[in-house]
């Protein structure tokens, strides 16, 4: 990504200055970094959430002061809208673990997103930054503003609901 880095801080740069072509060419770099954030936390509202989050970016690039951090700095925005995303439509429809099917069960076939589903936006948000983008526990923590404590207890707890789902 150290390419993709050098040619980002470029763009911001000029959108920065109020070229719309770069500020189309960062949104069309940053776009698919976008989803695959936010697509596991808000799962079926990934696209909403990352939609949402580069219309932030669009609003917010001014504010940007290195444009090197441009990655981090739309990751922390990903994070915040896919979990506000999830929340909005965690309310609309609740899920018990309890209801995931037995051993024997055809449905077992149920694939990660699934399983993913079931948990709360906030676990779902520590499992993808810790296990899937591989972000340490401190990184995490700074990326959710919560501490590393916080996170060590969210992800025991995700990874414990996870596999109780699984099975």
């Amino acid at each position: 990504m150290n390419g993709d880095s050098e040619h980002a801080a470029a763009l911001v740069r000029a959108a920065q200055r109020g070229d719309r072509m770069a500020m189309h060419d960062l949104l069309d770099l940053l776009a698919p970094y976008v989803g695959r954030i936010c697509g596991p936390i808000a799962l079926d509202d990934g696209p909403d959430a990352a939609q949402e989050a580069l219309i932030a970016i669009f609003r917010g690039i001014r504010g940007l002061r290195d444009p090197a951090a441009v990655f981090g700095w739309a990751r922390s925005i990903a994070i915040r809208e896919a979990i506000r995303m999830a929340r909005r439509s965690q309310h609309t429809r609740a899920t018990d673990l309890d209801d995931v099917p037995q051993p024997g069960d055809p449905l077992l076939a149920a694939d990660v997103r699934d399983v993913l589903c079931r948990l709360s936006p906030e676990h779902r948000a520590v499992l993808v930054l810790r296990d899937l983008e591989g972000h340490g526990e401190r990184a995490v923590g700074e990326l959710l503003e919560i501490s590393t404590g916080t996170v060590k207890s969210r992800l025991h707890r995700a990874r414990l609901s996870f596999r109780k789902a699984w099975r």
